[in-house]
């Protein structure tokens, strides 16, 4: 166990080192280029497209299952997790408060990869026997790729099916657990049953429920969680242009060792920022296309500029109020790491509630990383098995759960991590591939778009 361990650490190193971080920065701002900023320019649009798409179309050349509001929803549910607490707060305490500028500069370049896999999503999705319509990147990588290309894939369900269990699956419901028991003392066991009774409640009722939980679950704790981090920022607004001016500079040059600090280079502001960046948003790893793609929608652009929402929301909004408290609150120089350390940040501005807040969020946003991650390992399971596995998959993703609360989870969550990444390898080269059909689709949309503003 311990060489297999070995190897699997060395490949994760490989996967989630240099190269991999140029690839995905670097399709990001080829597209981003490509699409000549328009998702940054666009934001606007988008926001537009969400408010008016919290209901279905009844409109019969829309075709889907969940209206554009909740596919947004199930995404944002799967990527906004411990990443958002813990991840934030790993990333500064190895590489600085500038890690969190690397992470601001991966959601603006990592808006335009979501939004290219969105687009892709829907243009190449496909009805399964059921009449649900199902996407992602390994459907467009098998309808809008040659079939030499198939193999792709067939890899990222592999890596995406497996995956889930562990970073979607076992790692949530532990972190909900360990969280629970310090802040509440209640026992693993215990939360791991309440929490595979709720999972089993929600998962049985396919995607149009997980949808339904999503749409009314994520806003509401992205609300709470923002509102307390809002609170935590005017309790300190004295200190904020003075972090803006420290995460800036901090970015560009190394910060010195002070209090419990052990100091950072530049280097590991930008690796680090960037890594917990992606690793928070999701964008270019390929899960969160697989929600877009049961959207109802008559336009794979329309459906694309909702998708690139999510980075914007879970990076720009969430991550920074995580990040902001931190250093506004002089944490981050205590020397704790992880969800320890945004704790540390709540609880010095709001004494015996901040602690609470932070795991009441965890919990939540855990849980919910949970239902996002069932579909998208469903359908890769689906992909690979056809509707017949539904049931038995959706079956051991709940007994899952108590297992992952109360499991000593480093070889899982390390092995999860890896093939985490390695899913974004086909998708990358996927949307390469594909990038003269987004651009084609978004020119021939906005070109409609503008024309239409005109006869009116």
């Amino acid at each position: 166990m311990e060489s297999l361990a070995s190897l699997i650490s060395a490949i994760n190193s490989l996967v989630w080192g240099v190269p991999m971080l140029v690839m995905i920065l670097g399709v990001g701002i080829f597209l981003t280029v490509g699409l000549k900023f328009m998702p940054i320019v666009k934001l606007g649009s988008g926001f537009k497209l969400l408010w008016s798409g919290r209901i279905p179309e009844k409109d019969d050349d829309s075709k889907g299952e969940i209206s554009p509001f909740n596919a947004l929803m199930t995404s944002l549910s799967a990527t906004i997790g411990t990443g958002n607490i813990a991840g934030v707060a790993t990333a500064i305490f190895l590489g600085g408060p500038g890690a969190l500028f690397w992470m601001w500069c991966t959601a603006l370049v990592g808006m335009a990869t979501k939004f290219a896999e969105a687009v892709c999503a829907v243009q190449y999705r496909e009805t399964d026997e059921d009449g649900n319509h199902v996407g992602g990147p390994m459907y467009y990588i098998k309808n809008g790729l040659s079939s030499k290309w198939a193999w792709l894939g067939t890899a990222f369900a592999i890596f995406g099916s497996i995956a889930g269990f562990g970073i979607g699956n076992t790692v949530q419901s532990n972190s909900v657990a360990a969280a629970v028991d310090a802040n509440f003392g209640i026992p693993p066991m215990v939360s791991g049953l309440v929490m595979m009774i709720l999972v089993g409640l929600v998962l049985m009722g396919g995607i149009k429920r997980i949808a339904d939980v999503a749409g009314k679950l994520v806003p509401l704790m992205a609300a709470f969680y923002i509102a307390s981090g809002l609170l935590i920022l005017g309790m300190n607004a004295s200190e904020i242009p003075a972090a803006f001016s420290l995460i800036v500079s901090s970015a560009f040059t190394p910060v010195a060792a002070q209090g419990g600090f052990a100091g950072a280079a530049v280097w590991a502001a930008i690796r680090f920022g960037v890594a917990r960046g992606i690793f928070s948003n999701e964008a270019g790893l390929g899960s969160a296309p697989i929600a877009h793609a049961a959207a109802q929608t008559k336009n794979p652009v329309a459906q694309g500029l909702v998708a690139m929402l999510g980075t914007f929301i879970d990076t720009i909004v969430v991550c920074s109020i995580t990040g902001l408290s931190i250093v506004v609150s002089g944490a981050w120089l205590t020397g704790e790491t992880g969800a320890a350390l945004t704790s540390a940040a709540f609880a010095s501005s709001l004494p015996g509630l901040g602690n609470y807040i932070v795991a009441i969020a965890l919990s939540i946003f855990a849980f919910t990383t949970i239902l996002g991650w069932s579909f998208y390992s469903e359908k890769c399971i689906q992909y690979l098995f056809g509707v017949k596995a539904i049931i038995p998959f959706r079956v051991l993703w709940i007994i899952a759960v108590p297992i992952g609360a109360t499991s000593s989870l480093e070889f899982i969550w390390l092995l999860a991590d890896t093939l985490n990444a390695m899913m974004a390898i086909p998708n990358l080269i996927a949307l390469l591939l594909l990038s003269p059909v987004v651009f084609k689709l978004t020119k021939e949309y906005f070109a409609r778009e503008k024309a239409r503003a005109k006869q009116n």
